[in-house]
């Protein structure tokens, strides 16, 4: 991972933390447990350095270590972090009470994600009886393309860097339903922008509709977005527009941060 512009410039850019945070930042669903010569393929450090750093995060507590296999994966310590941040996102405690609120209202899962990068990344998730473990877990990241939260957030941007980002931004196929035209997801996006919410069909998981509405600060900025998500086997897209997209639409435009 080579520094950007910006970086070489900073004079206070350590650049030994920062290969300390790419090993950290390579663990993911996917990659829940690697070795050494793994962590070396992700991060693309030299093998000495990787080695040295993640005996450090080990030694640390931030990374265990199974002593039969030698591989590592994040420690509970790790999970600090997350714990932290979430104490210190005022936009997650506003949000917490509304939407458990709107859970108790509608009995479906409902999640709040944010932007991040070219993804999304749930930051809070309310599951029902029928959630799957992947989709409960807070800290998920999918391609903002992707999910109906992702889309929904970046319908309130301009339409001119709507359409670059359709352009650019990655995609991920998840599902036989998920929508890899581009020339489609600008259409949902739009019609988004329209609207003031996105539904979207299959995406991700495969029994799945999906409602999103856009959080926006006092500006009009979108900084996260709510999404419910329904089993398609007993909701069809008519019925989530008329019953749950007025509770959605109504509990995002009632979020709104002070800063």
């Amino acid at each position: 991972m080579k520094k950007t512009e910006n970086q070489r410039q900073d004079t206070l850019y350590v650049a030994s933390l920062e290969k300390g945070m790419r090993i950290l930042s390579v663990f993911s669903e996917d990659r829940s447990e690697l070795g050494l010569s793994e962590i070396v393929r992700e991060t693309g450090l030299e093998k000495s350095a990787a080695q040295r750093f993640v005996n450090t995060l080990h030694q640390l507590g931030y990374l265990d270590k199974n002593p039969e296999t030698r591989r590592y994966r994040p420690s509970l310590k790790y999970l600090e972090m997350a714990y932290s941040y979430l104490w210190s996102d005022n936009l997650v405690q506003l949000a917490m009470p509304r939407l458990i609120e709107l859970s108790n209202q509608t009995q479906q899962t409902i999640n709040m994600a944010k932007p991040l990068e070219t993804d999304i990344m749930y930051v809070i998730r309310m599951p029902n009886y029928r959630t799957s473990f992947a989709a409960s877990v807070i800290g998920r990241r999918v391609p903002a393309l992707n999910a109906s939260s992702g889309r929904v957030i970046l319908s309130r941007q301009s339409e001119a860097m709507i359409r670059a980002c359709v352009q650019d931004w990655p995609l991920k196929k998840y599902t036989g339903k998920t929508t890899m035209d581009r020339g489609a997801i600008l259409e949902n996006i739009l019609m988004a922008r329209e609207k003031g919410y996105c539904l979207t069909q299959k995406e991700i998981l495969p029994d799945e509709i999906n409602v999103a509405a856009p959080i926006c600060s006092i500006e009009g900025t979108p900084i996260g977005a709510i999404h419910c998500s329904l089993p398609a086997i007993r909701w069809t897209m008519e019925k989530a527009e008329q019953e749950i997209v007025p509770l959605i639409v109504e509990t995002a435009q009632a979020i709104v941060p002070s800063r």
